[in-house]
């Protein structure tokens, strides 16, 4: 599997590739936002650990230009660890947010664990006009293919693979995210929101269960 490492200090590649290296992966490398967009568009990669502080294009703005062209599982780094920035990496459709200084380790198990995810295969589901393909982690409604992030992506195929079924917002955090969650409920909230608004009709299907969570209502 190919992932890319952006960040502006070398030493922190150095280390992050390594450390990826012996795992298995191969490691590209880019020292600022822009140089990751750039990059994005000519190669694939199965995942990108992405800086927030850097010079040119900083890693908000690089997410926002990738998740236009690619639906890329991103994995979050930064020394600032106030609230609103995570919140808004997740907003943005990230899959992980790691703070500085970092265990290499505890990386290495949080990039296996997204690539995990991402390579589980499931058969296609198909309601009515609703298709939602793993093989090629595709939705497509009324014919038209929808493009959503990773996130919004597994929330809308765990909804309805479980149609019908009140889950918790515990529940699907544990779910999606799988382990140690810097989040809380609101990251929940704003996927489902943004997922509603894309996904035409059946944004009607999503339910919200006050004080609960969520279910997709969908009759045979």
């Amino acid at each position: 599997m190919k992932i890319m490492v952006v960040d502006d200090e070398e030493l922190i590649r150095s280390v992050i590739k390594e450390y990826a290296s012996i795992e298995g992966f191969e490691v590209d490398e880019a020292s600022d936002g822009l140089e990751a967009v750039q990059k994005c568009k000519s190669s694939n990669y199965d995942l990108i650990v992405m800086d927030i502080m850097m010079p040119k294009l900083d890693g908000y703005q690089a997410v926002k230009e990738i998740h236009k062209e690619k639906n890329i599982p991103i994995l979050m780094l930064s020394a600032r660890g106030e609230e609103y920035d995570k919140l808004l990496g997740f907003d943005l459709g990230i899959d992980d947010y790691v703070m500085k200084p970092f265990s290499p380790k505890e990386l290495m198990a949080r990039i296996k664990a997204i690539t995990k995810r991402v390579n589980k295969s499931t058969p296609k589901i198909v309601l009515e006009d609703l298709i939602i393909d793993d093989s090629a982690r595709e939705v497509i409604v009324a014919g038209e293919k929808i493009l959503l992030t990773l996130k919004e992506y597994e929330l809308l195929k765990y909804l309805v693979e479980n149609k019908n079924i009140a889950i918790s917002r515990e529940q699907l955090l544990m779910s999606i995210w799988g382990y140690d969650f810097y989040g809380d409920d609101r990251t929940i909230d704003t996927h489902i929101k943004t997922l509603r608004s894309k996904i035409g009709k059946y944004k009607e299907s999503i339910v919200t269960l006050r004080g609960v969570g969520y279910k997709f209502e969908y009759k045979e």
